[in-house]
């Protein structure tokens, strides 16, 4: 549990990181999947761990990336 814990925050923070500084654009597919996946381990953690105010920020959080893959998806020509 730990594994998908540690490899959740990597996924966000490297995100994060990697648009804060302009290596990569928040509408890219790689962006989302790199919340979407990042978040879904911090869910699998926290919700082993009962910690459940972080489950609830973590499934809003993979639900915004989710719903803009799903719009650039849509918007692609």
């Amino acid at each position: 549990m730990d594994v998908c814990g540690w490899a959740g925050t990597l996924l966000i923070l490297a995100a994060y990181a990697l648009q804060s500084n302009g290596k990569m654009q928040t509408r890219s597919a790689l962006y989302q999947w790199m919340n979407v996946l990042g978040a879904a381990g911090l869910i699998i953690n926290s919700g082993w761990y009962s910690a459940w105010p972080s489950v609830t920020l973590n499934v809003v959080w993979l639900a915004i990336a989710a719903l803009a893959l799903w719009q650039n998806r849509r918007a692609a020509p």
